[in-house]
């Protein structure tokens, strides 16, 4: 059986040389990316420009900005960083089908039998190195018999461990101790590409030897501890008693070590691959009719929703392409209000778009595929009963509405459809709020009462025009408001509403209101109010209009 082969990819400056790739600063000029840690902002990404001018990473970005006056910083993204270094790893499968994320910045994958593939383990780190400098990577990799060494060489191999404080360091030993020491071995192997470390299969233990103890992914505390008892190397550690450091140090260090060395296991866990629920039908011959297509289209649902439903989930956004003879690409994307996996929910919905797809000289293929989907809720097992008085029974009260609304936003967007539920406010344009109708649920419970009547349709306050020996204390008795004279034959009222106090609403700063309701001898029935003035002048409205 060959021997387990792990590689390690290490991206030192991947958050800033993402941004690089976005244009949000030049190759050549000194970014830094930098993350909150309690009420400091510190330095988590440099590109290289910024490293030559002597920022590092952990430094405060006040003494980064110090360092370098120039220095362009930028906010962390974790998600936008998450999301590129996935991209990587799929990038990555080109070497190893079992390739896993190591966050924040890095990838490893179980390479076992693939380094043949390219005329060796060396021959593979080159290529992916002449990758990644196409792509405007840093890339530092290592290849190792376990994961925790291979992660170690990567990011440790080739360099001294450095001192935990000032005066610490090995190289500051007396020149009589360094004397009578042995010769330190100064790392394994042969010439290896840049930024490449290659431990030998068997070899683990000997590669290992001269990397810091840092690189046994430890607390920072514990290895510093470590350095001030003289295990500064990870050779130092190996020939320690286990139950010791245990004692001492924890479990935590005894097991990354027995990790790194291959005596514990460490498996490599890749991410999932996203499952897809589409399905594709090439035809024989070219259609163009529309009864064609859906006869195809009713086929392709068949096999997306039971593929749905075997997952216990519903479609909320399907996407049809038609593939042309002549290469062209016809598209019809629908939504639905509610997640389904039933044929009959989705075909209405695609029979109202069918007709916009243009044919040319014909579709040869069709592919069908759930683009959004989401959890359906879980259902109990029926019997053979249960199950045919399911069948017959008729759609309720919801399903018509969710089929409606799909319907309705065939053609206008289901943006465009909203419903209201009642909102905790006795301001009268707040006691509702609006959402989207194909993303919430209808109000389940009665509509709260208000104290009186309102009225169905609300605008913002418009100006009234009242005589000059109106009374504010009383509705006039003619007005004149959009161009019109109008004289009151009956008011109602008042009703007082006081802003609220707690917030600064640009549209209340006229004080308290007194509503009336108002009937006038054309027709017109009105909701006028009063307005005693604040930080604005005092007058009448009008906010609204009854029906």
């Amino acid at each position: 059986m060959p021997a387990r082969r792990i590689l390690s990819l290490w991206f030192p400056r991947l958050a800033a040389e993402r941004l690089v790739r976005l244009g949000a600063a030049g190759a050549d000029a000194p970014l830094a990316v930098v993350r909150e840690e309690g009420q400091r902002q510190v330095v988590a990404a440099l590109s290289a420009a910024a490293e030559a001018a002597g920022v590092v990473r952990g430094q405060t970005l006040a003494d980064a900005m110090a360092v370098c006056p120039g220095l362009l910083a930028q906010r962390a993204r974790p998600a936008a960083e998450a999301a590129f270094l996935a991209a990587l790893r799929r990038w990555a499968g080109q070497v190893s089908p079992w390739v896993a994320e190591a966050p924040p910045d890095g990838l490893v994958a179980d390479v076992s039998g693939c380094a043949h593939l390219f005329g060796g383990e060396a021959a593979m780190i080159d290529r992916l190195a002449e990758d990644c400098a196409r792509f405007g990577l840093t890339l530092r990799c290592a290849i190792a018999d376990t994961p925790g060494a291979a992660w170690a060489l990567a990011r440790h191999g080739g360099g001294d461990p450095a001192p935990a404080r000032s005066g610490d360091a090995i190289a500051q030993e007396a020149r009589a101790t360094r004397s009578k020491a042995a010769p330190r071995r100064r790392g394994p192997g042969p010439a290896l590409p840049a930024g490449a470390r290659i431990a030998p299969p068997g070899r683990t233990r000997t590669a290992l030897a001269d990397l810091p103890v840092a690189a046994l992914r430890i607390d920072a505390a514990v290895a510093e501890q470590l350095s001030r008892l003289g295990l500064r190397r990870i050779g130092d550690l190996s020939g320690q008693p286990r139950a010791a450091l245990a004692r001492r140090f924890g479990p935590g260090l005894v097991a990354r070590l027995d990790q790194a060395l291959g005596a514990a296991p460490e498996p490599v866990s890749p991410a999932p691959p996203p499952r897809a629920y589409a399905a594709r039908l090439s035809l024989p011959e070219p259609i163009g009719l529309e009864a064609d297509i859906m006869a195809g289209l009713d086929r392709l649902m068949a096999r997306v929703c039971a593929r749905l439903r075997e997952a216990g989930r519903g479609a909320r956004r399907l996407r049809l392409e038609a593939l042309r003879t002549d290469h062209a690409t016809e598209v019809v994307e629908v939504g639905l209000a509610r997640p389904a996996a039933e044929p009959e929910r989705m075909r209405p919905l695609f029979a109202l778009k069918i007709g916009g797809i243009d044919a040319g000289f014909g579709i040869d293929r069709l592919r069908l595929e759930a683009v959004e989907t989401e959890p359906l809720a879980p259902r109990a097992p029926a019997g053979h009963l249960d199950a045919t008085r399911r069948a017959a029974r008729a759609p309720g009260p919801e399903d018509a509405v969710s089929d409606l609304i799909g319907r309705l936003g065939a053609r206008i967007g289901l943006e465009a459809i909203t419903r209201r539920h009642p909102a905790d406010s006795h301001i009268p344009e707040k006691t509702a709020t609006v959402l989207a109708a194909a993303w919430s649920e209808p109000w389940g419970g009665d509509w709260p009462a208000a104290p009186a009547p309102r009225p169905l349709r609300l605008w913002r306050p418009e100006p009234v025009a009242v005589p000059d020996d109106s009374a504010p204390s009383t509705p006039p008795a003619r007005l004149r408001w959009r161009g019109r004279d109008l004289t009151v034959a009956a008011a109602e009222g008042p009703e007082r509403i006081a802003p609220e106090w707690w917030l600064d609403d640009p549209d209340w700063r006229t004080g308290p209101r007194d509503y009336w309701r108002v009937t006038c001898a054309e027709g017109d029935r009105l909701w006028l109010f009063y307005a005693h003035g604040g930080a604005m002048s005092s007058g009448w409205f009008c906010h609204g209009a009854f029906a």
